[in-house]
């Protein structure tokens, strides 16, 4: 499946592509079926998104609910934790209500209680979306300089994984090695994904992965959801040549 590729020269372009397409997203998701339904991750896409969405008017936040893609088993409170990093740079600047969000169980939010946060994530979706087909209306992730995203890493074994929901990491290549993750029947299902890359330690893979025939398939190759690219003038800066 083609994954069209829209580069911006400033991050202020970036983040203003991301509000239009996240305000025109959450109107279509509300006008059709009532609530918007967004999955964020951690890392430098939250200071992005919020940078102009935290002034935007038009948008209904009373009917947003949010999840994540991936969370690391650590408290909310240490460096390495997407809910931490997620509330800092975003939730902390919009109206949104506690049961608006959808975040890994605080207790699990420990390195051995991997496996039981990702049950107890899966759990919470699935009585969220009443055991029917699961359907997100917006997934935003980033991809890592290692070609990884969410915590579905390059050649890991998780890449196969088409039961579950949600799965359990413990091995992961890049620290905190226990995390959780959203799995491809999840994802698979979104109605649209974007991933963002910026800055010029992502600029090799990005023309690797966007320009690749890899036997196995990079993470992002993998996809069958539509998915679309965001990324900066960095981490285009290996592309067409």
């Amino acid at each position: 499946m083609t994954q069209p590729i829209y580069p911006f020269w400033t991050h202020d372009a970036l983040s203003k592509a991301l509000n239009d397409l996240i305000e025109s997203h959450s109107r279509d998701a509300v006008q059709d079926h009532g609530e918007f339904r967004l999955v964020v991750t951690g890392g430098t896409t939250p200071p992005l998104i919020i940078q102009q969405l935290q002034h935007n008017t038009a948008i209904d936040f009373s009917k947003w609910h949010i999840f994540w893609a991936d969370e690391r088993c650590v408290p909310w409170d240490h460096p390495d934790s997407n809910y931490g990093q997620v509330k800092k740079a975003m939730l902390d600047h919009l109206p949104l209500q506690p049961h608006q969000i959808h975040a890994i169980h605080p207790d699990l939010a420990r390195p051995e209680k991997a496996e039981q946060a990702a049950e107890e994530y899966e759990k919470q979706l699935k009585q969220f979306f009443k055991n029917s087909a699961p359907c997100f209306d917006l997934v935003l992730v980033s991809m890592g300089p290692d070609g990884h995203f969410c915590s579905l890493f390059p050649g890991h074994p998780l890449l196969e994984e088409h039961n579950r929901w949600v799965a359990a990491i413990t091995d992961s290549p890049k620290p905190p090695p226990e995390r959780i993750t959203l799995t491809y029947k999840l994802l698979n299902q979104a109605k649209q994904i974007v991933i963002i890359a910026v800055g010029k330690p992502k600029a090799y893979m990005v023309s690797k992965v966007l320009s690749s025939d890899y036997a196995d398939g990079w993470p992002t190759q993998r996809l069958e959801a539509p998915t679309c690219w965001y990324i900066d003038a960095d981490a285009a800066r290996f592309l067409n040549q």
